[in-house]
């Protein structure tokens, strides 16, 4: 039987414009051989305080499978899929991704659809330290101070670049983007090449992963839903196109992920805002 425990907790004040905040994790009695790892808008930072994180599927086909006790996934349009324990324990932190040169010292589009060992950004102690840990208030106290340390603040993207991406995440991508460029002054062309510079999507692939993500928090909190009146609420044509897209960004259709993956993943305090949107 499965047993969860989810401890989740705001960063540091100093570092809330970077990190939208951390979760522990612990699960005994897990059943699921394989995670998807699904896009989002965030950046993630995952830490194991078991036995080593096993991605077998890279979002980028180009990239090997790999073992890693702590990981950073850039912003992706493809799942990863990790290799799943009776046990597991840790830290996942969700980055924002204009934040990351700031936090990280690269831009987000440097890891754009790869996974980046810990070591290989200069943070090769922090598992170590985080296992040292007593609990989970000891352990975000650890992020906290290490994250600060990191943080510089002589770095920031476009603003455009940023005033555009919270429009789009607001509307759950269903903006359109030669709306947003014209609302920033920019030709459609150069607003998509330095939005891409930034963050390593394209404003459309952007678009499709935060209705993919609100999709995906609309049927973790109504998981009986009509996916046909769902699809509509999502900005999509219709069921057959939301279908579509999962396949392309989760590797399965949304009934498939359902049956694996959603007795894993409801808990309220974890996945809030699918009414919303935020």
């Amino acid at each position: 039987m499965l047993r969860a425990e989810w401890a989740v907790h705001p960063p540091h004040p100093r570092l809330r414009p970077f990190v939208a905040r951390y979760i522990g994790y612990s699960q005994h009695g897990n059943t699921l051989a394989v995670h998807r790892g699904l896009p989002s808008r965030h950046i993630t930072l995952i830490i194991s305080l078991e036995r080593p994180i096993r991605v077998v599927g890279m979002p980028r086909a180009d990239q090997s499978p790999g073992e890693f006790h702590g990981l950073v996934g850039g912003l992706h349009t493809a799942p990863s899929l990790i290799a799943q324990d009776a046990v597991q324990r840790g830290v996942h932190v969700e980055l924002e991704p204009l934040g990351l040169h700031a936090l990280l010292g690269l831009p987000s589009a440097e890891l754009a659809g790869s996974v980046v060992d810990l070591a290989d950004l200069g943070l090769a102690s922090l598992p170590e330290r985080l296992a040292e840990a007593p609990d989970w208030p000891h352990r975000f106290r650890v992020l906290d101070d290490v994250l600060r340390a990191r943080l510089t603040d002589d770095v920031a993207p476009a603003p455009e670049v940023g005033w555009a991406w919270r429009r789009m995440r607001a509307a759950a991508g269903g903006v359109r983007v030669d709306a947003l460029a014209r609302e920033v002054g920019w030709s459609r062309r150069h607003f998509g090449e330095r939005f891409r510079r930034e963050l390593g999507l394209s404003p459309k692939q952007a678009a499709r992963v935060l209705r993919f993500e609100r999709a995906g928090l609309l049927l973790r909190a109504r998981p009986r839903a009509d996916l046909a009146e769902l699809a509509v609420e999502c900005g999509y044509y219709d069921q057959a196109h939301l279908t579509h897209e999962w396949r392309a960004l989760a590797g399965c259709p949304p009934g498939a992920w359902m049956a694996e993956e959603l007795p894993f993943l409801q808990d309220d305090d974890v996945w809030p805002g699918a009414e919303s949107g935020t």
